[in-house]
């Protein structure tokens, strides 16, 4: 992505409401990536934190590219892990804003290892949160997640109805929500949850058992390998590029809508889309860096376990509360987030095979 790249969008922030130090876990990762860019690209000054476990140094280096060396000057990184409370209370001294992006996502993954990923997603939220108390921060917005929905059937989500939790993932961002809503009664911490429903966008990491469908689908079709949709295609699921989750973070740490606040969220685009309709549009943006591609099929095998069948947002109340208005539809996203992986292969000299997968 080219500093001047029209097609990714960072919406503006309120400079006379937008005074102060940001501070973004998880700022080597995806998602994390764009706000510091987002921020720096606004001459916002930002604390990065990360300890690359998941994060990519590569992501920091394109912001830099990005933004220009006298914007790069407005940021610091900070490599360190939220399980340590002194590091978490350092890292919060004298900042205004937490963007909380930093967790181990992958709900399989969950299911495997559950005690990791307390320790990461829970135990690491309440050390920040506690910093945030004792250093006094205006606002904790941080990043939930629609597996909370658990096994709740009605469509679309709405915030105040739950169902069970399928996954020890869900558990921790579940934890987290209620977390946050102690801390404000409890403590006076301004906090705001963003439930995200599927983002994607570039940089996001394509590699690996536990990558995200979209990213992950990118790269099998540009280098040739084959597809794999887990059940019969026909699970569907609310998807939003990064961009939008950009201007709801935003949105959400700078809001002097009194009611906006202590509150969750969900963050999304409008609609829902089967995984058919996903690989069918996935592979008409290929098309035009693979026109080889044309026939090319998904293969089929067993539901995975933890997953749900159907997930869609209500955004209502964030485009009531929030003022929260998407500004890439899927399709828009799907363009300019494989544009993205085809730039990132060429600079790694691979260019995309012709064989077809079968």
């Amino acid at each position: 992505m080219n500093g001047d790249d029209p097609a990714v969008f960072y919406p503006k922030l309120d400079q006379g409401v937008a005074s102060g130090n940001w501070l973004v876990t998880g700022a080597a990762g995806f998602i994390g990536s764009h706000l510091i860019e987002a921020l720096l690209r606004q001459n916002q000054p930002v604390i990065g934190f990360d300890n690359l476990t998941n994060g990519c140094r590569a992501n920091l280096l394109e912001v830099k590219e990005n933004v220009g060396p006298d914007k790069w000057k407005n940021f610091r990184f900070v490599k360190g892990d939220l399980r340590n409370r002194r590091t978490c209370n350092d890292i919060t001294r004298n900042v205004d804003y937490i963007l909380h992006q930093a967790a181990i996502g992958s709900v399989p993954r969950s299911i495997t290892d559950p005690v990791l990923y307390h320790h990461c997603n829970v135990t690491g939220f309440l050390n920040l949160l506690l910093a945030a108390r004792d250093n006094h921060v205006k606002r904790f917005v941080y990043a939930s997640s629609s597996s909370v929905y658990g096994d709740h059937e009605a469509l679309p989500k709405r915030e105040d109805r739950l169902g069970q939790c399928l996954s020890p993932y869900a558990a921790t961002k579940l934890l987290n929500e209620h977390y946050a809503q102690v801390f404000e009664r409890c403590y006076g911490v301004h906090s705001i949850g963003l439930r995200y429903f599927n983002i994607f966008g570039p940089r996001q990491n394509p590699d690996g058992a536990y990558a995200a469908v979209i990213p992950a689908w990118i790269n099998a079709m540009l280098v040739g390998r084959p597809v794999f949709i887990n059940g019969d295609g026909e699970s569907s699921r609310g998807f939003c590029f990064v961009a939008n989750a950009v201007q709801a973070n935003l949105l959400a740490a700078t809001t002097q809508n009194a009611a906006a606040i202590n509150s969750i969220y969900n963050i999304s685009a409008h609609g829902r889309t089967t995984l058919n309709s996903l690989f069918l549009a996935l592979r008409t943006a290929v098309r035009q860096h693979r026109p080889e591609i044309a026939d090319y099929l998904p293969r089929y095998r067993e539901f995975r376990a933890g997953d749900v069948r159907h997930s869609e947002a209500d955004i209502f109340k964030a485009q009531t509360h929030l003022d929260y208005r998407p500004s890439h539809t899927l399709e828009q996203g799907l363009v300019s987030t494989v544009d993205w992986y085809v730039r990132r292969l060429r600079l790694a000299g691979q260019n995309p095979p012709g064989a077809r997968p079968r």
